[in-house]
């Protein structure tokens, strides 16, 4: 299993050629590019901006082997007002093709978010909507649409994510399954094992339980995921893509390659469990 690095673990102006070249030299095998409005890999980026990209990361034989799309939280393809849910799907229209141009085969998306004026049933029947109208153009462009589980009070349950995902009925919809993010309220072992073939891709985090908040997220190894119980449920589920981390830039710039080199060491001992 390759080990990987998402482009968030980089500074935000650095381009993405060089957080590439950074990721190969410090010896990851896979990358992960993020998506956004501006910066980093832009909606508007040209077909021929994106190839290029691909092409940079094929000259270092390091893999991009997903999109990360952070853009969801803002236009939640499950929002109350139409406006913002098109606008939401327009961004993951865009997403698809640029993940097409570079030849990733899995984008990753954020299905909708539960708040006081969006309730749960609300925001159940509105990405499942969503995701119907998004199908047809993840089949076209042969991308996966990768629905995370992420803290936005909706899909609590390995059981309900697994019927959720079953009710888009298509092969281009499956599970990008993040271990850290379960921790606060389950067990992701046991998550694994009842979404199987469904997982696209996976995000590596650790977290600690007793912490309850945001600052529980610690670095590989050092929280509470049981490590070789998820190894052992990957490969049972027949999971054999990139393990990819998922870690914020440090705040001190001067930090970053310390910080990266402990994210590689922490994948390649989980990576051997």
């Amino acid at each position: 299993m390759k080990a990987g690095i998402n482009q968030w673990a980089f500074p935000a102006d650095m381009p993405t050629t060089d957080a590439i070249s950074q990721a190969h030299w410090l010896g990851f095998e896979a990358f992960e590019v993020c998506v956004e409005e501006e910066g980093r890999v832009p909606l508007d980026i040209s077909e021929a901006g994106a190839v290029a990209i691909r092409k940079h990361a094929d000259a270092l034989g390091i893999t991009l082997c997903s999109m990360g799309c952070g853009l969801h939280w803002r236009y939640p393809l499950s929002a109350p007002e139409e406006t913002t849910r098109e606008k939401g799907r327009e961004i993951t229209r865009q997403a698809l093709r640029i993940a097409h141009w570079m030849e990733i085969d899995t984008l990753l998306v954020v299905p909708g978010t539960v708040t006081k004026s969006a309730p749960y049933d609300m925001v159940l029947e509105h990405s499942l909507a969503s995701l119907e109208d998004l199908r047809a153009e993840a089949e076209k462009q042969r991308v996966a649409i990768a629905i995370e589980n992420v803290w936005n009070r909706f899909l609590l349950s390995p059981i309900e994510f697994r019927d959720f995902l079953d009710q888009c009925d298509s092969p281009y919809v499956g599970a990008y399954f993040d271990i850290g993010n379960v921790l606060a309220f389950g067990y992701p072992e046991q998550w694994i094992r009842i979404l199987g073939r469904r997982i696209k891709a996976v995000h590596a985090k650790d977290f600690r339980t007793a912490a309850g908040t945001q600052a529980g997220f610690v670095m590989l190894l050092e929280g509470d995921v049981d490590w070789p119980a998820v190894m052992q449920a990957l490969r049972e589920a027949g999971y054999a893509n990139p393990l990819i981390a998922e870690y914020g830039a440090p705040a001190q710039p001067h930090a970053g390659e310390a910080m990266l080199s402990q994210i590689l060491t922490g994948l390649k001992t989980i990576t051997t469990l």
